[in-house]
């Protein structure tokens, strides 16, 4: 089927895209014009995809660009020597980071311990949000520990309910709960389409994974 540009001269094809244009930025001001409030964000990283960390890392970094103050605290990869937490060790003014895991829950396979870790983790991880000086606050891989009932789901969903009003919280990981799915502000499920591991047996690499 011919679209209907196909017959057009370059003229009335330009003046056609120009009026097009046009439109869609009226229609999109209006909308902008419309939504101007702002408030603190309850923000998920979920799904089988790579990339969940990684994005929220990207706006801690950026956040940082516009002077927040940010809280991180790590569940899981406490262990693991990361890019991101050498370069936001630069930031001691700035940056409170917590790296309190100790591995995934197949290389401990202690469940007391896990269990342990992850209420240390989670108590710090509230202290920082309830602490109006934080902007922003990243709970790296927290889905992990709810979804192996380390930590009571209803304390998790309580405290994200009645944190500051201006506070932003990122929670990463696989599996995010239907309930933080329920009260979260912007959800992100990453999709798995590819993977170096599974299709080539690549490792895990310094500056991609780490």
């Amino acid at each position: 089927m011919a679209k209907k540009t196909d017959t057009m001269t370059d003229d009335e094809r330009n003046a056609y895209h120009a009026e097009k244009m046009r439109k869609k930025k009226a229609a999109r001001d209006k909308l902008v014009a419309a939504n101007q409030g702002e408030k603190g964000l309850i923000i998920v990283h979920t799904g089988k995809g790579k990339g969940k960390s990684t994005a929220a890392f990207g706006m801690v970094f950026r956040g940082i660009a516009h002077g927040f103050k940010v809280g991180v605290v790590q569940f899981v990869k406490g262990k693991l020597t990361t890019g991101e937490r050498d370069i936001l060790g630069h930031f001691p003014d700035q940056v409170t980071l917590k790296a309190m895991g100790e591995g995934f829950t197949w290389e401990t396979q202690d469940r007391q311990r896990d269990l342990a870790a992850a209420r240390q983790a989670w108590d710090a991880a509230k202290a920082m949000i309830m602490d109006e000086s934080y902007k922003m606050v990243l709970l790296d891989e927290l889905n992990i520990c709810l979804r192996y009932d380390y930590l009571p789901l209803e304390e998790v969903v309580e405290t994200l309910k009645t944190k500051p009003a201006d506070t932003h919280v990122i929670i990463t990981g696989r599996n995010a709960k239907d309930e933080l799915i329920e009260i979260a502000d912007l959800v992100t499920e990453m999709t798995l389409v590819k993977h170096p591991f599974r299709e080539q047996g690549i490792k895990a690499q310094a500056g991609i994974e780490f």
